[in-house]
């Protein structure tokens, strides 16, 4: 079984990523075009729909108007006039009046094939024609009665007539011209529901309907006056809204139509899967698309990723067989590489060969002469020795004469030279406060001894802040630079004090205080940038700075800003006043000293 570190190399890094980066642009713009072309097709499917909906509402509205114009000639004829104007006087009609209408009737009726019969009322309900004694309050509801009477002679669509299902009922109310148009009747027109059937006339001519269109009048009431569909499809069409409707677990396009004139509704259904017919097709072309690019891609990702690693492999093979090789013999360049970068990253190995082949040789010809410097380190290290046990000579020799004063002076002398030529190897490069103190005190007794009575000094430390750790020869450097620059430059008596204090937790301060002539704003100017460049070349000018610069160095490099403490050293002076020299250090939890 092959182990993943086995197939984790960049060839197939490179191949995987390219082709997973293919693969996902190809399907996010197959989906992409795929969702835009399903929204276009659907959009003018919809679009067409409408369009034919809008035709069809048009020709119902028109079949509406021609039954309401024939009706109305009904209403104003002349017979008609007279005779429910004689109703209205009391006289009742005769048979032979009633019988009259028919011929009438008859007239108008041959206008329209979609009339099943017209019916007339007088004023009170009673039946002129056809020839019975059924009575409009038996035939229609009052509240039918009532609407008909509010609109004042306008006709007044029922939808489907609760006598007869299969007609649809129409009624208008019959205005006496001669009486102010008062009320003199009423008439009912029934017609067949195949008149209102709209999909044979909603195709124009040259056109054809669809077998998979449908189409769907429905009353003010909701109820289905005409459709395609079964009743109870259509009932659970008129149930839902939207733009999209389910009948039978199909998803069809709905587009829906009111009539200006009846309130009536026309819905015009089309399938889905009929408007987005091509989409198959579109389908199948992108994903033909995306497996031909996948393909052509894997091959080309292989190509190109087997050119690229193929340069490193040899790389890699000629720098194992330098590893291998060690120092025993010289390492071996890289052969040429054909490709831009990888030949620039071969010889930039090729110039670390040569490299290392001169350092193999410098450390060879080290090791030669090694013997050599470890006796000069030996004897190196005897002169400091010599150096303390003269001085420790000089003492008893002087306490031996009473000389308590000059005996003290070596002692210090002896104590600052151990402090500062002791611990070379390094391993003393921090020490305590109290130390560097102590080394500081002693510098100043010898000073003394050289300035007498125009030196005063004083130390000032905090005795919980003894055990802090500080690098080693840090306050030294400031204490002298005091003595010479402050107390030596004055007439008269000077003094030097140095401050170990805490005012922020965890951070502790040093200053270096001294009543000398200080500095206007110019010459500190001046000092501040001298120290900031920390120049390393020694100067014989009084002033120079060498030593504080190398201060500001180290405290820079041991607490730099970001620790708390440091920003290196801070100087306040005024000409005539004096000079205060001062650093942070930072104190560690329980005053441990790092190594």
């Amino acid at each position: 079984m092959v182990k993943w570190s086995e197939m984790n190399t960049l060839r197939n890094q490179i191949f995987a990523a390219f082709t997973l980066t293919m693969i996902v642009v190809l399907t996010f713009a197959g989906i992409y075009i795929y969702g835009q072309v399903s929204d276009l097709l659907r959009g003018s499917a919809e679009k067409h729909i409408q369009q034919t909906a809008v035709q069809a509402n048009g020709r119902l509205d028109a079949l509406l108007d021609q039954i309401d114009s024939l009706t109305t000639q009904v209403a104003t004829n002349d017979y008609v006039q007279k005779l429910l104007l004689q109703e209205a006087d009391g006289v009742r009609a005769a048979f032979a009046q009633r019988q009259s209408l028919l011929q009438i009737a008859s007239t108008y009726m041959a206008y329209s094939t979609g009339i099943r019969s017209m019916e007339l009322y007088a004023r009170d309900y009673r039946r002129l024609f056809p020839l019975d004694q059924t009575s409009l309050n038996a035939r229609v509801s009052q509240e039918m009665i009532w609407q008909t009477d509010r609109v004042k002679g306008r006709l007044v669509w029922f939808g489907l007539d609760p006598a007869q299902p299969d007609t649809v009922l129409a009624m208008r109310r019959i205005s006496l011209i001669d009486r102010g148009y008062a009320a003199g009747g009423y008439l009912a027109v029934r017609l067949s529901r195949d008149y209102f059937e709209m999909n044979e006339q909603a195709t124009g001519e040259g056109e054809t309907r669809g077998d998979d269109e449908y189409m769907l009048l429905a009353d003010g009431q909701g109820a289905p006056i005409t459709s395609d569909l079964t009743a109870e499809e259509a009932k659970e069409v008129l149930a839902q809204t939207g733009s999209t409707v389910s009948v039978g677990g199909e998803e069809l396009l709905s587009v829906r139509q009111q009539s200006r004139t009846t309130g009536w509704t026309l819905v015009l259904l089309t399938p889905v899967r009929a408007s987005t017919e091509g989409i198959s097709v579109l389908r199948t072309a992108i994903l033909v698309s995306i497996g031909i690019g996948a393909v052509a891609f894997l091959l080309l990702t292989l190509l190109l990723s087997t050119l690229i690693t193929r340069p490193m492999l040899k790389l890699m093979r000629t720098m194992r067989g330098a590893r291998l090789g060690g120092l025993k013999q010289n390492l071996s360049p890289s052969p040429t590489i054909a490709s831009l970068e990888i030949r620039e990253l071969n010889n930039t190995y090729n110039q670390m060969v040569t490299h290392m082949n001169e350092l193999i040789q410098v450390v060879y010809e080290k090791e030669i002469t090694q013997s050599r410097t470890e006796l000069k380190a030996l004897q190196a290290q005897i002169n400091p020795h010599f150096l303390f046990n003269t001085l420790e000579a000089f003492y008893w020799s002087l306490e031996d004469k009473g000389d308590e004063e000059l005996a003290g002076i070596v002692v210090a002398m002896s104590g600052l030279f151990r402090y500062v030529i002791g611990g070379a190897g390094g391993d003393d490069e921090w020490v305590t406060a109290r130390d560097e103190l102590e080394h500081a005190q002693r510098y100043l007794q010898i000073m003394k001894m050289r300035l007498i009575d125009r030196l005063v000094w004083h130390i000032a430390a905090d005795e919980g802040l003894m055990h802090v750790p500080i690098p080693k020869l840090i306050i030294q450097p400031l204490v002298e630079n005091a003595i010479l620059h402050g107390v030596e430059s004055r007439i008269g008596p000077g003094s030097v004090t140095i401050q170990v204090s805490s005012d922020k937790p965890g951070i502790a301060t040093i200053a270096v205080i001294d009543d000398g002539l200080g500095m206007d704003e110019e010459t500190l100017a001046k000092l501040l940038q001298k120290i900031d460049g920390g120049s390393r070349q020694p100067s014989s000018k009084k002033g120079a700075g060498v030593a504080m610069s190398n201060v500001q160095r180290r405290l820079k490099l041991y607490y730099p800003d970001a620790a708390g403490a440091g920003s290196g050293l801070h100087i306040e002076s005024k000409a005539g006043v004096g000079t205060i020299v001062r650093f942070d250090i930072t104190i560690p939890p329980g005053g441990v000293e790092p190594l």
